[in-house]
């Protein structure tokens, strides 16, 4: 999987453990065709459909291709089985996750204030998070303390530093972050979203609500 500095936010970065990039820090795909990049899109869309609506473990090749139209082989070829594939859509989300908060229009790219870049950082990651949350829970089974050394922490924690410096200057910016990012565990948000049926919405009013709280 990829890894990517980010660049255009700056703040330090680590190399994660090769064993613990569960989560990797996206960088750029590798140049390809572009039928090739077609079929991959394709292939990567309905793979997404398919967890949305019945979860990863609903996933096989076979249903893969009948949903994307591509034939089998094409899809083995590409992704070689289930495992892979779905940890190329989680890199696929995470990329584009990257691109929005790094370089993406306001307020969750660049061009807004902090706290408010903050505010629609935080919305964001609760959707993603949700969204992909079975392959996430999945992840943090099979290794419970890869995602603070994963490239994707490493690179969200980086960024959320960054603003709560722009923010508050003379906050203890690294622990800030950390703790503002630990409620978006996978584990925590599986049970919020699937145990206790919160929506979304619902999870981001309480972020807000959370962070209110001393306010006044």
């Amino acid at each position: 999987m990829s890894t990517r500095k980010p660049q255009a936010e700056g703040g330090p970065t680590a190399r994660p453990a090769p064993l613990l990039s569960l989560l990797p820090t996206a960088g750029a795909p590798a140049p390809e065709r572009a039928d090739a990049a077609r079929n991959r899109r394709r292939i990567l869309d309905a793979a997404a459909r398919i967890v949305a609506e019945s979860g990863p473990e609903a996933v096989t090749m076979n249903l893969v291709a009948h949903a994307s139209g591509i034939g089998v082989g094409t899809v083995y070829r590409r992704f070689g089985d289930v495992s892979q594939l779905l940890w190329a859509l989680l890199d696929d989300r995470e990329r584009q996750f990257q691109e929005a908060y790094l370089s993406g229009p306001p307020p969750l790219g660049p061009g807004a204030p902090a706290a408010q870049r903050l505010d629609a950082f935080l919305d964001a990651l609760v959707d993603r998070v949700v969204e992909q949350r079975a392959i996430l829970l999945a992840a943090q089974t099979a290794a419970p303390s890869a995602r603070y050394t994963s490239g994707a922490y490493l690179a969200m924690h980086a960024h959320v530093t960054m603003l709560i410096t722009q923010a508050r200057p003379t906050a203890n910016a690294p622990l800030l972050a950390h703790l503002l990012l630990a409620p978006f565990s996978p584990s925590l948000m599986h049970h919020l979203s699937q145990e206790q049926q919160l929506s979304a919405e619902e999870l981001k009013a309480g972020v807000r609500e959370l962070l209110n709280l001393r306010a006044g």
